[in-house]
């Protein structure tokens, strides 16, 4: 038997998700003073699925080619969410890009009912309101200029809603494991043909941030994984403020950027939107 329940370690799970993708969002902004982020986005796959592989290699039958095309699926809008996510990160201010990545959830749920014709109801619709409210706190259009960098920040939410939509299909279906293997299996050789125009080979003292940017992408991966296959999203949602807070603190620290309390607070409000539509969603599964 375990040792902790399984909602103790779903929270685990989520909280070390949490610290991984901080690292994760670091270590793209030391490396991207010397590489451009597009070269970058390679050097995530390659170095995160050799971290991968001991897993691989000690699994057989973990990657099941039936069911490939519906992580060709999520592999497809994963590239576009990583390739913008990471110009984001190197271009943009960290909570500014978290702020705005957090509005992938509320793109979902607009995307589910334009196509997959579910219904928003008054309480979706009021949670989508606010989220979207919060958005323009931190844009304020008009009064602030929309950087390259927030631009492809809003591009990543786009691209993450459809993965969502995508991994729908597949949860329940395959080992979370897998899920993680064949994203770095399918975008790695997608993500070199891209980068060529941008690339450029690392220096000596670069490899070190490099191979813990694998490692943090391929652990934060495998951590969100393992949370939401062992407790509802609506559960482990609330512990992500623990990222915003830490990517708030590196970007203050670390990097010198300044936030304003609008800035602060449309992101807590555009998280607190979509943790009220899990908890929507979970409510609406038990009926």
């Amino acid at each position: 038997m375990p040792l902790l329940p399984a909602h103790v370690r779903a929270v685990l799970w989520m909280v070390l998700g949490c610290v991984a993708f901080s690292g994760l969002w670091v270590m793209i902004r030391l490396a991207s003073e010397e590489l451009h982020p597009f070269a970058i986005v390679v050097w995530r796959n390659f170095i995160g699925l050799l971290w991968l592989m001991p897993m691989l290699l000690t699994t057989p039958g973990l990657l099941k080619i039936e069911r490939l095309p519906g992580h060709v699926r999520r592999a497809t809008s994963g590239v576009v969410a990583t390739f913008a996510t990471f110009y984001a990160v190197a271009n943009a201010p960290l909570a500014n890009v978290l702020s705005i990545n957090y509005t992938a959830p509320l793109f979902a749920t607009v995307a589910a009912a334009l196509f997959l014709g579910e219904r928003i109801r008054w309480i979706r619709g009021a949670a989508l309101a606010i989220g979207f409210a919060g958005m323009l706190l931190v844009l304020r259009p008009g009064t602030t200029d929309m950087s390259p960098g927030l631009w492809a920040a809003l591009v990543s939410a786009l691209a993450t809603a459809y993965s969502y939509i995508a991994i729908k299909a597949l949860t329940g279906v395959d080992d979370v494991r897998a899920v993680t293997a064949w994203s770095f299996i399918l975008t790695t050789p997608v993500s070199m043909v891209l980068a060529i125009p941008f690339w450029s080979w690392p220096s000596a003292n670069l490899w070190p941030i490099l191979i813990a940017l694998g490692a943090c992408a391929a652990a934060g991966q495998l951590a969100l994984s393992r949370a939401f296959a062992l407790a509802d999203a609506s559960a482990v949602l609330p512990y992500d403020f623990v990222r915003f807070g830490i990517i708030t603190a590196a970007g203050i620290l670390l990097f010198g950027e300044r936030y304003d309390l609008l800035t602060l607070l449309g992101g807590a409000i555009i998280l607190a939107s979509s943790i009220a539509l899990a908890l929507r969603e979970r409510a609406l599964a038990r009926k």
